[in-house]
């Protein structure tokens, strides 16, 4: 008999930063390894991914990591982990070409790590522990879930799925391999939670194709799609449908040309011949502007394609006129299907309001008349009649996403004390199939990303970077001659978003005064020390600034030692 122990790096009570852990008898895997994107208050930081110090003491331990498909909740956090511990990644073959691109892009050589190719049909065994796949329907093509065999039962990890019957053949669920499964006997089952909420849902995308058509048939010049990169399924639909009405097909966007690049080239985008058009760049000859006749063709369909914010940060520069491919005129036709996600949605709001008021026509799909890639109550009942699992544990979204989740296993008939509603750091463990709540928590928490995987950065600099928003910042500025104790020259003082309730000038001459005063009474020390000034200025104009204003802005002394000329 076995004892096995689940827990979450992250991915439960969150959206996104999903990594999972099965521990089998000492052999520990990790089931994807994905980031976040940060909330509007976190300054300057463009991902969040799990604190891996579990990781790091148990590497001796870690079988793998099995990644289910390529969305960046799902593989993001790979390059940080890769750099601390070199482990073997497992994952189908178009998951793999991006987790390549994934890694090159973070000046990784892919040549050192392992990285495994794996199919719905290939078996891998770790001891007595047996992990198989099966293929599930999500928006990126060869998403599978994650089969880990033990001798009290099967472990099902699904994340990201919903049941379409009418999607390609790179999209298919296996209902055999998982109806299979079932008859083996399951533990234990984690499907995915974020549909779990999701009420009176379209079964299929007719609204979302037959507006597309019409827009097709009466459009009077171009038109732009904003959407996800990783949205391929839909990607490819309207591909399809742009081609039936004789369109020319181009599409833009840093982040999309990596995927769609890498799509096409691996035959899971298909674009026909002579459909497919670069666009180059308009030029600026003798103060007028060269267009790319191709660019200005009105049976062109360009996909600008991105994460998060993107297509919406691409049609506005097409609007401004400050993109360099396209740039929009009150023929073209503006279609959006990438709905804003959390922490977006202002921005989003804005660039509608935006086009609007340029007289820009914008057809918006909202979520409730596309068919959503992720399961709703349905489409997990299904799971659970398929896999007939003993025990169930909600997984991927936020506590309402759980919380629903659990509500949808009771009405299909499970006790609740056979629905397990966990934390990250919760381990639930199994003897012998019995299940428990462990009194031990593993190591949780975030690490924030700035700019690059090697740019992490602690809570200290959040606070700094939220105070500059919040408050402003003094900076002063002067040259001095530390032998002569001197200031050479004037000194220079500034301001950035710092508000003042007396004329601004003013406020800064009295910070003048202070710091020539403070100057001086260390200029009559025994010892004169340029870091003891600093502080010393910094703190006698931080009192100012609280003593008439009450605020605490961040006061930068820059003193540059200099030489009399």
């Amino acid at each position: 008999m076995s004892n096995i122990k689940i827990s979450a790096l992250g991915g439960l009570g969150e959206n996104g930063k999903n990594m999972f852990l099965v521990d089998v008898d000492n052999h520990l895997f990790i089931l994807d390894a994905g980031l976040k994107y940060p909330e509007v208050d976190l300054y300057g930081i463009d991902a969040v991914i799990p604190d891996i110090t579990f990781l790091l003491e148990n590497r001796h331990r870690i079988e793998g990591i099995f990644i289910t498909h390529g969305h960046e909740d799902h593989i993001g956090a790979l390059p940080y982990i890769l750099e601390n511990i070199n482990i073997r990644i497992y994952g189908t073959h178009f998951t793999i070409c991006l987790i390549e691109n994934l890694l090159t892009e973070h000046g990784l050589n892919i040549e050192n790590y392992k990285l495994y190719r794996i199919n719905e049909n290939k078996t891998l065994k770790f001891g007595d522990v047996i992990i198989s796949f099966f293929n599930t329907t999500h928006s990126i093509p060869e998403s599978v879930g994650i089969a880990i065999t033990t001798e009290d039962g099967t472990i099902a990890y699904c994340p990201d799925f919903s049941y379409n019957t009418t999607v390609g053949a790179k999209y298919k669920t296996s209902f055999d391999k998982i109806t299979e499964i079932g008859k083996k006997g399951v533990l234990a089952v984690m499907p995915e939670s974020l549909g779990a909420g999701d009420h009176d849902r379209v079964s299929s995308d007719r609204i979302f194709e037959h507006t597309f058509n019409n827009l097709l048939t009466n459009a009077k010049g171009r038109i732009i799609v904003g959407a996800f990169s990783t949205d391929l399924n839909r990607i490819q639909r309207i591909i399809d449908l742009s081609i039936n009405y004789g369109k020319k097909i181009a599409v833009i966007g840093r982040k999309a040309q990596h995927i769609i690049d890498i799509a096409i080239k691996t035959d899971y985008l298909k674009i026909p011949q002579g459909h497919l058009v670069n666009l180059k760049f308009i030029e600026d000859k003798n103060g007028s502007e060269v267009y790319d006749e191709l660019s200005q063709n009105k049976d062109l369909v360009v996909i600008t394609a991105g994460i998060r914010h993107e297509p919406y940060v691409s049609i506005l520069r097409m609007l401004n006129k400050q993109d360099r491919l396209v740039q929009l005129t009150q023929n073209d036709s503006v279609v959006i299907i990438s709905n804003p996600v959390p922490g977006t949605e202002k921005f989003a709001m804005q660039v509608l309001d935006t086009l609007y008021r340029n007289d820009i026509d914008v057809t918006l799909f909202d979520k409730k008349i596309l068919r959503s890639s992720h399961a709703n109550a349905e489409d997990l009942k299904l799971f659970y009649a398929m896999t007939k699992p003993k025990y169930i544990l909600p997984i991927i979204g936020e506590a309402r996403h759980l919380y629903e989740h659990a509500k949808i296993a009771q009405s299909a008939g499970f006790d609740k004390d056979h629905i397990f509603t966990l934390s990250n750091g919760d381990v639930l463990e199994f003897n012998n199939g019995v299940p428990s709540l462990s009194q031990t928590k593993i190591p949780v928490g975030d690490i924030l990303v700035d700019g690059s995987l090697t740019g992490l950065i602690d809570e200290t600099v959040i606070k700094e970077r939220e105070n500059l928003a919040e408050e402003g910042s003094i900076i002063i500025t002067a040259n001095i001659n530390s032998e002569k104790r001197k200031i050479i020259g004037n000194p220079v003082v500034t301001s950035k978003g710092f508000v003042s309730k007396q004329p601004i000038e003013n406020w800064l001459e009295l910070v003048m005064e202070i710091f020539q005063r403070t100057f001086q009474n260390h200029a009559r020390r025994p010892r004169f020390e340029l870091e003891a000034l600093k502080k010393a200025v910094q703190e006698d104009v931080r009192q100012l600034a609280y003593r008439q204003m009450k605020k605490n802005p961040t006061i930068i002394v820059l003193l540059i030692e200099t030489k009399d000329k």
